[in-house]
C-alpha cells in the first residue's frame, strides 16, 4: 500500500510539474539601446514593445500562454549587440526583436545565424537580408525603396537637379548613399557632392562648408543617429546654408525634432511609419499618446509591429518550434500592420513602400504614400 501511495504521489507531482511548465510564459527577447548615446531611442523602442506586450497578454497571450519580454542592453554598440543577443539565446527565448540599427544587425548576423532563432530587425540597409541568413526578418521597408522615393520626389516634385548626398559612414549611411546615388543615376543625375561623416559628431562645420561650396540646391541624407540630425540642422542654419533637404527617417524622430527645433522646418522626410498613414497607425498612435503623452515615432513603431508580427506567425504555426515560426513568417501575406500590409519575400523583407512627410513648423504633415508592387533592387 505504501508503495502504491508513493507511486500515486510521484505521478501527481509529475502531472503538476507538467501543468506548471505548460503555463510558463512564452519568452521573447528584445535587444535594446538601454544605455549609451542612443538611450533615448532605446526608451521609445521599449515603450512600443511594452505596449504590444500589454495588448497581447490582455487578449489571452499567444497559444493560450502569457508572454514575457526579456530585455538585454546593447549599450548602443556593435560588440554590446552581439553580447546581448548571446545572453538572450541562453535565456531560452523563442525569438528576438532587434537590433534596430543596421550596423548592429550586421555585427550580430553570424550570432543570429548560429542561434537559429527568428530575429525581427529594424535596420533598413538592403544588404542585411541578402547575406544568406534565413533567420533575419525585416519589419520595416528597406532603403532600395526609400532611395527611389527620395530621388524621384526631389527631382520630379521639387524640380531639383544639383544634389548633395550627406551620410553617416556606418552600414546604414554608407549603403543608403550607394542606393541613393544609383537612384539618381537612373534619373540622369550625378551628385555634385557626396560627403560622409562618423556618427556622434559635435561639429559639422567642415560638412556644412563643403555643402555651401558645392552649389547644391538639394540635400539627400542617410543619417543613422537622430542627435547628428539635430546638430547638423542647427549648424546649417548658423552658417546660412539654405537648401531643400529630403532625408531618411531620422529627420522625423522625436529626438531630432526636439534638438533641431525650427532648423528642420520645411524639410522633407521619407519615413516608413507615420501616425496618420492608415487606420492601424492611427489606432496605435492614440493608444501610445494616451499612455505617454506624445506621438510615437519610428523607434516605438518598429518594435510594436515586430511583437504583433511574432504573435501572428507563432499562432499560424501553432508551435514554438523555431523552424515552424521561421516558415510562418515567410508565409505571411495580407497582414495589416501600422506600417502597411505585410507580404514577405524570400529574403525576409515584409514591407515595400514609404511615406513622404513635410515638417510644417514642427508638425509633420503627410504628403502621400508610395507603395511598390514589385521588389526594388
Amino acid at each position: 500500500m505504501r508503495r502504491i501511495t508513493m507511486m500515486v504521489a510521484v505521478l501527481w507531482a509529475a502531472c503538476w510539474a507538467g501543468q506548471v511548465a505548460a503555463a510558463d510564459p512564452i519568452r521573447i527577447g528584445l535587444v535594446d539601446e538601454t544605455t549609451g548615446p542612443q538611450a533615448e531611442a532605446g526608451v521609445l523602442t521599449l515603450r512600443g514593445a511594452q505596449l504590444a506586450l500589454s495588448e497581447i497578454n490582455a487578449a489571452g497571450g499567444i497559444l493560450g500562454r502569457q508572454v514575457q519580454l526579456v530585455i538585454e542592453d546593447n549599450q548602443s554598440t556593435n560588440p554590446g549587440t552581439v553580447l546581448a543577443y548571446s545572453k538572450l539565446v541562453d535565456q531560452k527565448v523563442v525569438a528576438v526583436i532587434g537590433p534596430l540599427r543596421s550596423t548592429q544587425v550586421q555585427a550580430a548576423s553570424p550570432t543570429i545565424a548560429k542561434a537559429k532563432l527568428p530575429a525581427i530587425i529594424g535596420g533598413s540597409d538592403p544588404s542585411l537580408t541578402r547575406v544568406n541568413n534565413p533567420w533575419i526578418f525585416r519589419v520595416r521597408p528597406n532603403d532600395f525603396y526609400s532611395s527611389r522615393v527620395v530621388a524621384e520626389f526631389g527631382t520630379k516634385d521639387l524640380g531639383k537637379k544639383k544634389w548633395a548626398i550627406i551620410h553617416s559612414t556606418d552600414t546604414f549611411g554608407a549603403n543608403g548613399k550607394i542606393a541613393l546615388t544609383a537612384a539618381l543615376k537612373s534619373l540622369g543625375i550625378e551628385p555634385v557632392l557626396t560627403q560622409g561623416f562618423t556618427s556622434n559628431q559635435q561639429d559639422f562645420t567642415a560638412v556644412v562648408l563643403s555643402l555651401k561650396k558645392s552649389g547644391a540646391d538639394i540635400v539627400g541624407s542617410y543619417i543613422a543617429n537622430s542627435p547628428d540630425v539635430g546638430i547638423l540642422a542647427r549648424q546649417l542654419r548658423q552658417l546660412g546654408v539654405k537648401v531643400e533637404w529630403i532625408g531618411s527617417t531620422s529627420l522625423a524622430t522625436e529626438t531630432a525634432l526636439k534638438l533641431a527645433g525650427d532648423a528642420l522646418w520645411g524639410t522633407y522626410v521619407v519615413t516608413d511609419f507615420f501616425p496618420d498613414a492608415n487606420p492601424e497607425a492611427k489606432a496605435f498612435t492614440a493608444k501610445f499618446k494616451a499612455k505617454h503623452g506624445a506621438d510615437p515615432d519610428l523607434y516605438s513603431a518598429w518594435s510594436y509591429a515586430g511583437m504583433h508580427l511574432l504573435k501572428h506567425a507563432i499562432e499560424k504555426a501553432g508551435s514554438l518550434d523555431s523552424e515552424a515560426i521561421r516558415k510562418s513568417i515567410l508565409a505571411t501575406r495580407g497582414l495589416k500592420g501600422i506600417e502597411g500590409e505585410y507580404a514577405f519575400d524570400a529574403n525576409g523583407d515584409g514591407l515595400h513602400g514609404y511615406s513622404i512627410v513635410r515638417n510644417e513648423k514642427g508638425r509633420l504633415a503627410f504628403i502621400r504614400h508610395i507603395e511598390f508592387t514589385s521588389e526594388v533592387k
